[in-house]
């Protein structure tokens, strides 16, 4: 069970909001999503280096995001191009997936 799943789980039990729990979420995946992005995605997204989409550029994006989450994760953890798998860093697909949707929603 995903990581939002269980905190909106938690917090329908609780009684509270889900729209609280999601945003909360939410700011603690883009949290830790920043974190690995600012590691090692950085080094090429931030510039475009090898074709990598630059953060933000909601035009190099756009494709990207139409396929999906688990399809770039998917992407991440094998590599592409020049990308090594991973991204060249040694986080568990759960931080690559935040480091994913982080720089999804940056070109939203």
């Amino acid at each position: 069970m995903s990581t939002l799943r269980r905190i909106l789980l938690a917090a329908a039990l609780a009684g509270l909001p889900a729209s609280w729990a999601q945003a909360e979420t939410s700011a603690t995946v883009h949290a830790a999503g920043e974190k690995v992005y600012k590691s090692a995605c950085f080094v090429c997204h931030a510039s475009g280096v090898a074709n990598a989409p630059r953060l933000g550029d909601k035009q190099a994006w756009s494709p990207l995001i139409a396929q999906g989450a688990d399809a770039l994760v998917a992407t991440v953890m094998k590599g592409k191009g020049a990308m090594p798998p991973r991204g060249g860093s040694s986080a568990d697909e759960a931080a690559l997936r935040a480091a994913v949707e982080f720089m999804m929603a940056a070109a939203q």
